[in-house]
């Protein structure tokens, strides 16, 4: 059996971009990626403090050290400029692991 733990996260960041029209996704600084330990590609869960919507989407890397978060394709409609947001990132494992394994969780 396998669990699906928290694997990373990136605690309460500000969306700083949406773009309806793009494809889909959510854009973070590649720096804060890295940080959290999440690869381009992977899927998150994000989170919206600010409206309480949830969604899951795919990661782009955005310009290292730009501090951007941008809210990309039909999830611009959910979550706005200046909303706090959490974006989360899960792996399986097996319940053994589990009981040792840390996440990756940072506070930008």
């Amino acid at each position: 059996m396998f669990l699906n733990i928290l694997k990373s996260k990136i605690h309460r960041v500000k969306v700083t971009e949406a773009n309806v029209d793009y494809i889909g996704s959510i854009t973070i600084d590649e720096a804060w990626m890295e940080a959290a330990g999440i690869m381009a590609g992977e899927k998150v869960s994000v989170v919206d403090v600010t409206n309480g919507a949830r969604l899951e989407t795919y990661t782009i890397p955005g310009r290292r050290g730009s501090k951007c978060i941008c809210m990309n394709g039909a999830a611009a409609h959910l979550i706005h400029v200046g909303d706090t947001v959490i974006i989360m990132a899960y792996a399986l494992m097996t319940p053994e692991e589990a009981k040792t394994f840390k996440p990756q969780i940072i506070f930008p």
